[in-house]
């Protein structure tokens, strides 16, 4: 079976999509988003996706190197006349190990279950053609019917953190960077959609980077990032980066979670599209918004008109008078 997952142009803003090793890999204690992303609307909404997303932190404490995290993700996308259906659920589990105050990894894998549904009878066929007008009363001529079903999905990664610390008597500039590999539906499950049929879904491979770097002495931030993915037989390689400015400092005990910047990004995804980028960091939520201007071969159709996406995500910080706060990774 030749197949595609979902994908997202905010992917720093799903990262339990990109590797279930960051379940609860971040500053804090509590993390949800949610991520809306409607695309190729000009066939009529043809993906309409909503994620969900939230985890946390098992026995943190700046006084533990290890700890546990876990996560829950869901989503659904819907496609098409039919209205083809994938719902996706599952839970993440991760061991994160702190290995010195700049460097740290995290091991996770991921299961769940994956149901695929659509309405059929909402189809029209070339044979139900009357020379006039399509007549849904005439047969369709086909004998092959759609099922709905549902299979376990299994997936695992790995994980790496680095941060770095320049004092300041204003604030400290601060330099970060993340980068792993992860595998999604490593057990091949079943797409059961015929009887007899036995093809399977192919592995999702994801390798990316990110980083944040403070400008030193200014307001200025760079935060670039590269997502490779790999679901045979496509390829999609996205990437650019990001350019904010600091509208609030945080202070020496509050840390960089206090600050607050607007941000300007562009990126590209290989062969697809364009991809300009807005977002708002108050600290303990960001707003982004994304649009896809798709330039591929298909833009005769589309009209440049490839994809908008809108990302809502919250954290619970560790105490603002406390070392925890930027003990762990981000």
């Amino acid at each position: 079976m030749i197949g595609q997952d979902i994908h997202f142009s905010q992917f720093n803003e799903s990262p339990l999509m990109i590797n279930p090793a960051h379940a609860g890999f971040f500053n804090g204690y509590f993390r949800g988003s949610v991520i809306y992303r409607d695309q190729w609307a000009s066939m009529g909404k043809a993906f309409q996706t909503v994620f969900l997303s939230v985890d946390g932190g098992l026995f943190k404490s700046v006084r533990r190197s290890a700890f546990m995290g876990i996560g829950g993700t869901i989503y659904q996308d819907r496609a098409g006349t039919a209205a083809f259906r994938k719902l996706n659920a599952l839970i993440h589990l991760s061991g994160i190990l702190k290995i010195s105050k700049k460097h740290s990894l995290s091991a996770g894998i991921s299961g769940g279950a994956l149901n695929t549904n659509a309405n059929y009878q909402k189809l029209t066929f070339a044979s139900q053609f009357d020379g006039n007008v399509i007549d849904k009363d005439r047969p369709t001529g086909e004998n092959v019917f759609f099922r709905p079903f549902t299979t376990t999905d299994v997936g695992a990664g790995v994980a790496y953190y680095f941060q770095n610390q320049i004092p300041d008597s204003d604030q400290d500039d601060i330099w970060w960077m993340r980068a792993g590999i992860a595998a999604y539906h490593i057990n091949r499950p079943i797409q059961d959609f015929f009887a007899n049929n036995k093809s399977r879904l192919p592995i999702r491979w994801s390798l990316y980077y990110s980083a944040s770097i403070d400008i030193v002495d200014t307001r200025t931030n760079l935060s670039p990032s590269l997502l490779f993915s790999y679901q045979k037989p496509f390829r999609e390689i996205i990437g650019g980066t990001y350019v904010k400015f600091r509208m609030k400092g945080g202070t020496k005990f509050t840390g960089q979670y206090s600050r607050s910047y607007v941000g300007f990004g562009l990126f590209y995804r290989s062969n697809d599209a364009l991809i300009p980028k807005v977002i708002y960091e108050g600290g303990k939520f960001s707003v982004g918004l994304a649009y896809d201007v798709n330039i591929s071969a298909y833009r005769l159709a589309s009209r440049y008109m490839g994809g908008f996406e809108v990302s809502l995500k919250i954290h619970s910080l560790a105490g603002s008078l406390f070392e925890a706060q930027r003990e762990y990774t981000n």
